[in-house]
């Protein structure tokens, strides 16, 4: 941050926020109109398949916003649109879209699932257990079920995290795509490698040991056998 500020002013600490903001203001609108398309008349059905149709509204909701608002990622400026129009073609605007698109299913269905389990067989079976072993029959006592629901969204936030941090390989591949050999001195040789897919990006990755390059904010690990040379 330092870095930006003394090289392109407080003003380069906002650079792209402009296309974020369309990004965020399209998908949304993008989002929440295909659920209303896809909202139907609840029927009574079990939890988990409750859970499965909902989680599945969710990914075609989703993934429909990420396709529309795709050409918006990575992008410093508006500018760069006709710059990479001009260059790669409609394609180039979809640049990593599988790897994101991939990482946002996953991600999501991880999240669903591993909240299911947890709050059915965790907390919910084991707040029961609990309470007859006090000697309470009737489990729906006002301050019981005000503490199982900030349980439940506090493991829906940790499940979230959890699987936020599985998938994360997909976004990087995802970001590396959408800048890969886009001609800036910093995405080309000898500064970084040119991908020929993002298959090929994930196995150059995986073969360094480098899935997981970016995931901590103020941690960062040289993979084994590299050199780095700076002026």
């Amino acid at each position: 941050a330092r870095h930006i500020v003394k090289v392109d002013g407080r003003a380069g600490l906002f650079k792209g926020l402009t296309p974020r903001l369309c990004s965020g203001a399209i998908g949304t609108i993008v989002h929440s109109k295909v659920l209303q398309l896809g909202a139907s008349k609840k029927e009574p059905v079990s939890s988990l398949e409750q859970v499965l149709k909902e989680t599945s509204r969710e990914m075609v909701a989703r993934s429909a916003a990420t396709l529309i608002t795709h050409p918006f990622h990575g992008r410093g400026t508006l500018s760069a649109f006709t710059t990479i129009y001009r260059e790669e073609g409609v394609l180039g605007f979809f640049a990593g879209l599988i790897p994101r698109l991939l990482g946002d299913i996953l991600s999501l269905w991880l999240c669903n699932m591993l909240a299911y389990l947890i709050n059915t067989y965790a907390l919910d079976n084991g707040a029961g257990r609990e309470l007859r072993a006090w000697g309470f029959e009737d489990t729906s006592c006002h301050s019981q079920v005000s503490t199982m629901a900030e349980m439940k969204s506090y493991s829906q936030a940790v499940t979230g995290f959890f699987a936020s941090m599985l998938t994360y390989p997909f976004v990087l591949v995802s970001n590396l795509m959408a800048i890969n050999n886009c001609g800036l001195a910093g995405c080309l040789l000898p500064y970084a490698p040119t991908y020929s897919s993002w298959l090929d990006c994930w196995s150059q990755l995986h073969k360094e040991g480098n899935m997981s390059r970016g995931n901590s904010l103020f941690f960062r690990k040289v993979p084994t056998g590299k050199r780095y040379v700076w002026e």
